[in-house]
């Protein structure tokens, strides 16, 4: 469903095609009016955050993270569909075009991310040191590893004669309430209820969340900087200009004199392929079982790395971004399958970010002479956000096979 660009119509079933798509609501056009029109509109919202906010009657200034949000979600639509529907455009024009249209992309983007990465961790870190239970430890530790210096607390013996509170069962993760984004963090403890903040992991969630915040703080500011001179540069300007002639006239190819009824739904099933046959290499077998420590296991051991393990989920992500954009191309929305597909690509938009989230502590973990204490917290905050990824796999498993 196009945002901003109308509400998109749900089309009759009677000409649907092997991938749910419709040909009876396209108009009797051809395909390259349709697929300029959608271009165009993009190009338009591209130029549009472009223009000068401040300073305009009547028009409020608005943040520059909006115009740069603005800005890939048009860049990442145009890029997209000239990948799914190159074959009706001038490929001598719509390659470099996509190419230049990625780079400005990632450009613009790896400030945010960086930024979002950062408030992730920390809210991770507090989230797991406010969750430890330090009440009525006793002083005297005992050492768990004589090398690292690590100390655990021996919890005390239960008293007998107190009564036994009734335990209180944890809320479940549920498929849905991950994809919809409504999985709640634990509220943090109440004063009184919780000791001050002296277990093993507390002391050292401090350190490490300042370690972090100096190295995704220095990331992000060079990733600012390096915005800034991107888009002062001529390379920038060429890309603007590029998107500037598409929003006026679409360079197409003779293939594009075709009717749209015929050729853009052929195209679009393509892309529904290639999507398929990636999420059939996935792992969603083991995927579907909650809890089964795949991803931490495998990272841990060094049998398969982090990175190899998320690169196929990543490669999903990336194909059922473009099958989206190839339905809004048609302007269609059958209902449940889109709603379906939306919240896998919020899902693995979490794994994304999560397993992103773990390389950074990986990366942090590897600073020289850290404190036994910052490297344990390190070593809980990865472990819980390499779980995050796995839990967003078990959503995914979840949505993609019912």
């Amino acid at each position: 469903m196009r945002g901003g660009a109308g509400v998109a119509q749900r089309h009759p079933d009677t000409a649907a095609t092997p991938a749910g798509l419709t040909t009876g609501g396209l108009p009797d056009r051809e395909a390259g009016a349709v697929l300029g029109q959608y271009l165009r509109e993009e190009a338009t919202a591209f130029l549009r955050a472009l223009a000068p906010r401040e300073g305009e009657p009547g028009r409020p200034q608005e943040d520059t993270a909006d115009t740069g949000r603005q800005m890939r979600r048009s860049a990442r639509r145009i890029a997209g569909t000239l990948h799914t529907f190159g074959s009706l455009t001038d490929p001598g024009w719509a390659d470099p075009l996509r190419g230049e249209l990625g780079w400005l992309t990632d450009t613009l983007g790896r400030e945010h991310r960086y930024a979002a990465r950062l408030g992730r961790l920390i809210g991770a870190l507090q989230r797991l040191a406010s969750a430890e239970d330090t009440a009525g430890i006793p002083a005297a530790p005992v050492p768990a590893d004589d090398d690292l210096g690590l100390w655990l607390p021996v919890p005390p013996a239960p008293d007998p004669a107190a009564p036994a509170a009734p335990a209180e069962a944890p809320e479940p993760v549920t498929a849905a309430a991950l994809a919809a984004g409504t999985r709640r963090s634990p509220a943090p403890p109440q004063a009184g209820e919780r000791g001050a903040g002296s277990g093993p992991l507390a002391v050292g969630a401090a350190r490490a969340g300042a370690l972090l915040e100096r190295q995704l703080t220095l990331a992000r500011t060079r990733a600012h900087s390096a915005a800034l001179q991107a888009m002062g540069s001529s390379r920038f300007h060429a890309v603007v200009d590029a998107v500037a002639v598409l929003a006026s006239e679409v360079p197409l190819s003779p293939a594009a004199r075709k009717p749209a009824a015929t050729v853009l739904p052929l195209l679009a099933e393509q892309a529904h392929a290639r999507l398929t046959e990636a999420a059939a290499a996935l792992p969603l077998t083991r995927a579907r079982h909650p809890y089964n420590g795949e991803t931490l296991h495998a990272a841990l051991t060094g049998e398969l790395p982090a990175e190899r393990q998320d690169a196929a989920w990543n490669r999903v992500r990336v194909l059922l971004r473009l099958r989206r954009y190839a339905q809004e191309v048609l302007a269609y929305d059958d209902g449940e399958s889109a709603a379906r597909l939306a919240a896998a690509a919020r899902v693995l938009e979490q794994h994304r970010e999560a397993a992103e989230a773990a390389a950074a502590v990986t990366a942090a973990a590897r600073t020289p002479r850290i404190a036994p204490a910052t490297a344990y917290a390190l070593g809980v905050l990865h472990a819980d956000q390499r779980l995050e990824a796995e839990a967003a796999r078990y959503a995914f498993a979840h949505l993609w096979t019912r």
